[in-house]
């Protein structure tokens, strides 16, 4: 109960964070991208909770992280905007597109974002839930510590 309750803080957080970052990117926000925000949040923390993935470089992280937050929207785009017909997004005017639900243009952006969503993500359990300190390596993979 305790891990279901925080992993539901953490979605909540990361949710209304997402959310707002849609309002100022684009002037508007649909509620199921506070949900799907919130995954990808708890997804990402969740990387390097692992005792194997404890102490991945953080552009491992990242890589991972863009490739969970963009299958996550493909996955989000083609039941909302595909199947209910939403119109939530639609990147069919972008360039290397993929049925105008994703795009490597915001994947790059994925990836970026998912750096301080990462370090956000470890303090929080860190603060809030008595987890430990967080630790980066950025690119080192023999566990050399910074």
């Amino acid at each position: 109960m305790k891990e279901l309750k925080k992993l539901l803080i953490l979605l909540i957080i990361g949710g209304n964070i997402y959310y707002l970052l849609e309002i100022i990117w684009r002037g508007y926000s649909h509620f199921s991208m506070f949900i799907l925000g919130g995954l990808c949040f708890i997804l990402i923390g969740l990387i390097n909770e692992s005792p194997k993935t404890k102490h991945l470089p953080l552009i491992i992280q990242q890589i991972i992280s863009c490739i969970i937050i963009t299958t996550l929207e493909l996955i989000f785009g083609l039941v909302l905007n595909i199947w209910l017909r939403l119109n939530i997004w639609d990147y069919s005017g972008l360039k290397y597109n993929f049925m105008g639900q994703i795009s490597l243009s915001f994947s790059v952006l994925w990836f970026f974002l998912s750096l301080p969503a990462i370090v956000l993500d470890d303090y929080l359990r860190y603060w809030f839930f008595g987890e430990e300190k967080p630790n980066y390596s950025f690119i080192n993979f023999n566990r050399k510590r910074i």
